[in-house]
């Protein structure tokens, strides 16, 4: 079997872990990549790149004649605004042996309209942030201003007034609002197999966010966060690797924000200690169970420190389009 990447834009630390992850299983295995951007970064660390047409433009059998003449059976999506697609078609995918790492339409659903997930975390009892699209509602002094629909914070309004919500919300198309907590913010990676059992679970500081994603984060032990963690997404239906955000006030008390369905930028530090994500997807798509897989977590914990990199190669200009390692 071989493996796509979707949407690797960027993404080197992720391809480096499914690389590895490939090379653990069976070192015969190529790993593809792709990107509507034929110019994507990422291009220059993948064995094969696939210029892909963008999602409007993609008809499922064109993804399928791809998978099935370059013998690629499993999947990872790693965009926001791709997983409704792979998850619409999942079963059509598993199928046809092709596995793609993605939960299931609803739930995905649910996780990207905030006002939903709310709702949602409400209904089943668990201590998730308020959130409304009515700031009359709150009674806070101070507020965070976000778009109801999708993952992310790269529009986000943090620790502003009732005035200042209120104008930024303008900018917004579908604003909501929620009261701003002062406190430790956390994410939790979590890996849950095809029988919705959790493998395990890391939570890690965000010591350093920047638009969103954190640039220094450190793991830490900190099991009731990681045990409420894995009941939340086990509640959720999800699969996969998952990344839950929180926010631990100054009295202790935790504050559930959102969930992204899918490997996060800061994730590969969980893998560091041991969450082995994209193994543990791989045998699945093997059609082997998890069973006997234990998670091991690392006895130390560990920071990851997000920095760009220059890499200098050769080039020939006669044969230009890349070369990768």
């Amino acid at each position: 079997m071989n493996v796509l990447i979707t949407s690797i834009s960027r993404k080197v630390p992720l391809i480096r872990e499914v690389q590895k992850a490939c090379n653990k299983l069976n070192p015969n295995i190529l790993v593809y990549g792709a990107d509507a951007d034929n110019e994507a970064i990422g291009k220059f660390f993948i064995e094969h790149f696939w210029n892909m047409p963008r999602l409007n433009d993609l008809m499922i059998d064109d993804l399928l004649n791809f998978c099935k003449s370059n013998n690629i059976r499993a999947i990872i999506p790693t965009r926001d605004g791709e997983l409704i697609f792979f998850s619409k078609y999942k079963e059509l995918l598993q199928k046809n042996n092709i596995y793609p790492m993605v939960s299931n339409e609803k739930a995905i659903q649910v996780c990207f309209n905030k006002l939903v997930f709310f709702s949602e975390a409400i209904r089943m009892g668990f201590p998730i942030i308020n959130t409304t699209n009515k700031i009359e509602k709150l009674t806070c002094e101070s507020f965070v201003v976000k778009e109801q629909f999708g993952a992310g914070s790269k529009e986000i309004g943090i620790d502003l007034s009732k005035k200042e919500a209120m104008a930024h919300a303008k900018k917004l198309d579908n604003p909501i609002f929620q009261p701003f907590v002062k406190g430790d913010e956390y994410s939790i990676d979590v890996f849950i197999d095809r029988m919705g059992k959790v493998r395990g679970s890391v939570a890690r500081k965000r010591d350093l966010v920047i638009q969103g994603e954190s640039q220094i984060t450190t793991t830490v032990s900190f099991p009731q966060l990681e045990a409420l963690s894995k009941q939340f997404v086990s509640a959720l239906m999800l699969y996969g690797h998952i990344v839950l955000q929180a926010i631990v006030d100054k009295e202790g008390k935790i504050h559930i924000i959102e969930c992204n369905p899918r490997f996060g930028g800061a994730s590969t530090l969980s893998i560091g200690v041991g969450l082995d994500s994209f193994f543990w997807f791989l045998l699945e798509a093997n059609g082997k169970k998890l069973d006997n897989i234990l998670f091991q977590r690392s006895k130390n914990e560990k920071r990851l420190i997000r920095y760009p990199k220059d890499w200098i190669i050769d080039y020939d200009e006669k044969n230009s389009d890349y070369f990768n390692m």
